[in-house]
């Protein structure tokens, strides 16, 4: 029984999916307007992980994740590159870059990047407009001079639930009826916000034409909403997934901006908490900001000890990270993988260390406790190959790329088997000497050998 923190009830709860073992499944994906820092793969982690633990459940899951190319950030970033004539095409090609990189980093950190549906904003303008308008038709957007807004005190007379991502009393003593134009802003700062925002000089050329909107563009909230209504057709998304810092305001106006259309918007909501750096948020002024590719410079790490790094924190726990942080994570790939070269064929798991595991990530994606049942069943008794085969399973949900490194390590080289060889050979006629020898011999091509009662097991070093 899968079991999921909901951020709408403040409860853990049975996942019951809409359809009969079928997920729909909605993750707020990256702002293309520069390269992705390592908080925003962190929610992209949290995202495959619980998608791998559907699956693991034997539920077929639809899974899309958003691309936002078109927003304050993606338009302000196109205008300094190309200039006062940037247009919609520029801003294209601008967030080209920065998407394709993103895409190359989730490759890297063994996202299930093939099952994902990934949608653009800039591919849906029309779709935004048409639900644009028929907010508007209900009586839950109005038209200004600066753009098309949407009417909070409307919706909160007739659903009553303006902010109940937040909390109950959010509302309380609040001003409603004030516009507010940027994307992002704070609760301090609570107002009918933009749906479609008119041109203005900053935009350049970035803009579409509509005659009963205005000249201008999609603001950034009705875009995810517009996306799950297309991606779902219209039906209750089961799962959305986000960081903690989208809550307020994008999420709670992504409920209230949908629901007039259609009701239940999302069934349950999952926010993933923030990761820091020695202790602190991320900063451009701090200079702690950093990407995939200044781990693995840095460190000349495997990227998925990144990936294992995440794991040891459960998602909705802040994560510190350092650099020994990240450098203890590679050692503990290494000595898995290192562990597992040295079993045998994969066959009959262990059902006890099964269970366990099932258990842990069935309890709200419990990643350390998950991560410990790994490491007990390592340390257990059981011989190498159950090992394995429960561990290949185990890694369905982590991601690691257990079984592709276990093959691999079981490519032994013609020279290291002469070598190996020739060490039974001395050890069987007492040539403590030239086994000692032979050894060295073998562990300079980097793996290690651990003599037994009865032969010996060879694992590969990493």
């Amino acid at each position: 029984m899968l079991k999921l923190y909901n951020s709408l009830t403040r409860k853990l709860e049975e996942f019951q999916p809409t359809k009969k073992n079928q997920v729909g499944l909605y993750t707020c994906g990256p702002t293309v307007y520069n390269y992705q820092h390592i908080g925003n793969l962190r929610s992209s982690i949290f995202a495959d992980l619980l998608f791998r633990t559907l699956n693991y459940n034997g539920l077929k899951v639809k899974w899309v994740m958003n691309i936002t190319d078109i927003d304050d950030k993606t338009i302000k970033n196109t205008t300094i590159e190309y200039g006062p004539q940037a247009n919609v095409a520029n801003l294209r090609t601008f967030t080209d870059r920065y998407l394709n990189a993103f895409k190359e980093d989730i490759k890297k950190i063994n996202l299930s990047i093939k099952s994902v549906k990934f949608i653009r904003v800039l591919d849906v303008v029309d779709e935004i407009k048409h639900f644009i308008k028929s907010l508007i038709k209900k009586g839950y957007a109005y038209k200004t001079a600066d753009g098309v807004y949407f009417n909070i005190e409307k919706y909160q007379q007739n659903f009553g639930d303006y902010g109940k991502l937040v909390g109950e009393n959010f509302l309380k003593g609040q001003k409603l009826g004030v516009r507010v134009r940027v994307d992002e802003y704070d609760k301090e700062n609570l107002s009918d916000f933009a749906l479609w925002k008119a041109k203005e000089e900053d935009d350049a050329n970035i803009f579409w034409e509509n005659a009963e909107l205005g000249r201008g563009r999609p603001g950034w909230h009705i875009e995810c909403s517009v996306i799950n209504y297309i991606a779902f057709k219209s039906s209750t998304t089961d799962i959305h997934t986000g960081g903690v810092d989208l809550i307020f305001p994008h999420h709670t106006n992504e409920i209230a901006q949908t629901q007039p259309i259609y009701k239940p918007f999302v069934n349950y909501w999952l926010h993933g908490e923030h990761l820091l750096v020695a202790g602190e948020k991320m900063a451009k002024s701090k200079g702690n900001v950093y990407v995939l590719d200044d781990l693995i410079k840095k460190l000349n790490i495997n990227p998925l000890a990144f990936r294992y790094l995440i794991l040891t924190s459960h998602y909705r726990s802040k994560l510190n990270f350092t650099w020994e942080s990240l450098q203890a994570a590679q050692n503990a790939l290494n000595n898995l993988y290192t562990e597992i070269s040295a079993y045998e064929k994969p066959k009959i798991g262990c059902a006890e260390y099964e269970q366990n595991f099932l258990e842990a990530i069935n309890n709200d994606l419990d990643t350390p406790k998950a991560l410990a049942v790994v490491w007990d069943l390592i340390r257990s008794d059981y011989p190498g190959h159950a090992k394995l085969q429960s561990l290949l399973k185990f890694d369905k949900v982590l991601g690691l790329k257990l079984r592709e490194t276990w093959k691999a390590s079981q490519k032994i080289p013609a020279t290291l088997k002469k070598l190996l060889t020739a060490r039974e050979q001395a050890r069987a006629a007492k040539d403590f000497q030239k086994s000692d020898d032979l050894r060295h011999q073998i562990e300079s091509q980097g793996f290690i050998i651990e003599d037994l009662s009865h032969g010996y097991r060879l694992k590969k070093k990493f």
